[in-house]
């Protein structure tokens, strides 16, 4: 049999609750990495109890962003998750993962103690 590859795909969306500073900037800082934590947590518990949850790995949040002209309470979030494609298997169904994290999120308005903007996921 053929061994199942890595593939990733990255996870965007707004939190409206998490006042973006300098510290989330740098990738050293206690605040990023404390952050960056929780935020892998997160996700990989969303993800786990989805379709993909038998052959996902992990998700590591990359960066955390400040968009001009938004709220200064709002932070953006950027992830890369990572699952096995097994040479078998069907391409992932993005649309349909989107649903599924849709519905778990509460229409993608929560995200643990975070509150997310329901137009951001992506």
């Amino acid at each position: 049999t053929t061994p199942s590859a890595l593939e990733h795909f990255t996870v965007n969306f707004t939190i409206t609750n998490l006042p973006y500073n300098s510290d989330l900037e740098n990738p050293d800082s206690a605040k990023f990495r404390a952050t960056q934590r929780v935020m892998n947590t997160l996700l990989e518990r969303l993800l786990k109890k989805s379709s993909i949850g038998t052959s996902f790995h992990g998700c590591e949040t990359t960066d955390f962003r400040y968009e001009p002209g938004s709220h200064r309470d709002e932070t953006r979030v950027d992830a890369v998750c990572t699952y096995s494609k097994e040479p078998w298997a069907a391409p992932l169904d993005r649309v349909g993962l989107y649903h599924e994290v849709s519905n778990k999120t509460r229409g993608i308005t929560q995200l643990g103690p975070y509150s997310l903007d329901k137009d951001s996921l992506y």
